[in-house]
């Protein structure tokens, strides 16, 4: 009887220490919790304070005995503060000692902006039951803009631009363009889209490579690029050009975010970058010889295309007439085909390249036909 009665004491005794055990489990780092657990658990907590920018949960994640770390993350959260952010979440891939390898996946809020996937190396501790962050891997620390230096945000009516470093006058004034290039876009390209960019300006050349994850030598020259969630803009190149080419440079990139998601592997690059230079032009008291003058050059010569533009001359290299000639060459044909068969068609076409097959038949004739209308109005067009 007594032998018995004590039993269910111990095991009443043991219940109530466990149910504690799974409680305690739920608000922070326990014995029991093995390391891939407490990181991820660290990383969650390091999102939300993001988040909810609380700036002294943000701080209270990263290790105290790391100074130098820990005062960059002051400077890094002001940047992250001045975000408008939809999401940032951590997703730990793997952990190995004191290395751990995340994904970090974060939206900009209101701007249409696709999902970002970046992927980050931190170095972590434990210290008693808690971890923390002490640092990351300097290969990659200047890959995001808000690494970078202080970060700068100007909204404009349809626009965000962040700027690293720069004069608030020159991002108000790359707004001021963006804002003009989005009602331009929405007029030729009918299409569903967020109607709304971000548009990112680094002190560097370098700085833009870093972002691109790139060799600067691949972007020296070029005014901007567009990748899935945001318009790069080469700081260096961008300021060679004149008001009305970094109106064309602008609403150029905006075309290619507003035909994102219509835009595949299998629409050749002609028909992208030429669409993109079409839209940009679009009313521009411009003739073929202003717009075009390396194919004009060309012509000249006495040396026209023979095709239209392959995807690899649309390449950055070392060759830039090439280069030149190939976007010339793309817009001539999306200008023929708004000349002959009506803008309508142009965006018909585009869809249909999108979708793979036989896309021409939007325009009711072969590539081959088209190829040879197309070598009549360039050799006309000069």
């Amino acid at each position: 009887m007594t032998g018995g009665g004590g039993g269910k004491r111990r095991r009443a005794a043991y219940g109530a220490a466990a149910a504690t055990l799974l409680l305690l489990a739920g608000c922070t780092t326990t014995p029991h919790e093995t390391g891939t657990q407490g990181v991820r658990r660290l990383l969650d907590r390091w999102a939300a304070a993001v988040r909810d920018k609380n700036e002294n949960a943000y701080l209270d994640a990263v290790d105290p005995a790391a100074e130098r770390y820990r005062a960059d993350r002051r400077r890094v959260y002001a940047n992250l503060a001045a975000l408008p952010l939809a999401t940032w979440e951590y997703r730990l891939k793997s952990l190995k000692g004191a290395t751990a390898d995340a994904q970090l996946r974060y939206r900009i809020a209101g701007y249409g902006a696709a999902t970002a996937t970046v992927s980050v190396r931190l170095t972590v501790a434990r210290h008693g039951d808690r971890w923390y962050v002490t640092g990351q891997d300097a290969t990659r620390a200047g890959n995001q803009l808000w690494e970078q230096g202080t970060l700068t945000a100007v909204h404009g009516t349809s626009a965000l631009v962040l700027g690293v470093d720069q004069d608030r006058g020159r991002l108000q004034e790359l707004a001021g363009l963006a804002d003009r290039a989005v009602p331009a876009v929405t007029a030729a390209w009918p299409g569903p889209w967020s109607r709304r960019v971000v548009v990112e300006l680094p002190a560097t050349l370098d700085r833009m490579a870093a972002l691109l994850d790139s060799p600067p030598s691949k972007y020296r020259g070029i005014a901007a690029v567009t990748t899935e969630d945001r318009i790069v803009v080469n700081p260096e190149a961008y300021a060679e050009l004149g008001d009305f080419g970094r109106r064309i440079v602008l609403t150029h990139e905006t075309t290619h975010a507003a035909t994102r998601d219509a835009t595949t592997r299998s629409t050749p690059m002609w028909l992208s970058e030429g669409f993109a230079d079409w839209v940009a032009y679009r009313g521009a008291a411009r003739t073929p010889r202003q717009v075009a003058p390396e194919l004009a050059a060309a012509v000249t010569a006495g040396t026209p295309p023979d095709r239209l533009p392959p995807d690899a001359d649309f390449a950055f290299t070392g060759d830039a007439g090439r280069l030149a000639r190939a976007y010339e060459g793309g817009w001539l044909a999306c200008r023929l085909i708004a000349e002959r068969w009506g803008e309508e068609r142009l965006v018909a076409l585009y869809r249909a390249a999108g979708r793979g097959g036989r896309f021409w038949d939007a325009l009711g004739v072969s590539e081959a036909d088209f190829t040879a209308q197309w070598r009549e109005y360039v050799a006309e067009a000069f």
